[in-house]
């Protein structure tokens, strides 16, 4: 089964980092939820370059940070020389023995080919009672977005994009968790409109930085003028006097290995 990734998405880890910064820090609260305590042992699933894995070892932690891009893990690889990184897949990666916690933000929507698979695995990378901590996008997140993006697509004549994202409903997700084997002790469902302040060209940036694989499939004539109907299309529902905005919606949980 195809399984799409920020990897197959050829991931700019730098112009992650400038433009999309917000990633990072809006995972500053999921890291007070996961608590993380001293002599601990942790794995950040989906790093990207390494800024929460950071803040977590500062806690005095052992974290494993693991991303299936390799530009991500070289790039914090040198952003944190003193860290271990890895590459890996959520479906699989395998630890040198079962850790405390795993903490993921804003990757589990990457890895929703298999979610079972990726909820099985990360199981298994825990101790009884270990901590699965995590936000995600959320049923309807980017909902505006991907609808001018479809319909641009159909305008256009191409085919319906095959969209690489999974956003689930919180029933759908909890159910998932407790039949994975965990009990779901915290589910937050919000949200959280993000202004996208370092994309001048609004929504057709975040297509370019989000769905580069779907535009790889666009001839190279069509491209501009294709994103620009984006624009059009998501303009009115996403574009405020202060700039453009991420129509986004959260998906936070903390659930125990049973």
């Amino acid at each position: 089964m195809r399984y799409d990734t920020p990897s197959m998405m050829r991931w700019n880890a730098r112009a992650y980092d400038s433009s999309f910064g917000y990633v990072s820090a809006h995972g500053a609260p999921l890291v007070e939820l996961l608590d993380p305590q001293p002599g601990e042992r942790v794995v950040d699933l989906g790093c990207g370059t390494g800024v929460l894995t950071a803040e977590i070892a500062s806690r005095g932690v052992h974290v494993l940070g693991i991303d299936r891009s390799p530009a991500m893990i070289d790039k914090a690889l040198t952003l944190h020389p003193g860290l271990e990184f890895t590459v890996g897949d959520g479906r699989d990666f395998t630890v040198a023995q079962p850790c405390d916690a795993v903490f993921s933000n804003a990757a589990l929507h990457w890895m929703g080919r298999e979610p079972d698979a990726v909820i099985a695995n990360v199981r298994e990378a825990l101790v009884p009672g270990g901590r699965f901590v995590a936000e995600m996008g959320g049923a309807g997140n980017c909902a505006a977005l991907t609808a001018a993006l479809s319909t641009a697509w159909r305008e256009f004549g191409l085919p319906e994009p095959d969209l690489p994202w999974y956003f689930p409903s919180p029933a759908e997700y909890a159910t998932r968790l407790e039949k994975g084997g965990f009990t779901v002790r915290l589910l937050e469902y919000f949200d959280r409109p993000t202004p996208l302040d370092q994309c001048p060209d609004g929504a057709a940036d975040w297509v370019r930085m989000f769905a580069g694989s779907l535009l790889r499939q666009v001839p190279g004539d069509m491209v501009d003028s294709l994103l620009a109907r984006v624009n059009e299309l998501a303009a009115p529902a996403l574009r405020r006097e202060t700039g453009w905005m991420a129509d986004y919606v959260r998906l936070r949980f903390a659930a125990v290995r049973r």
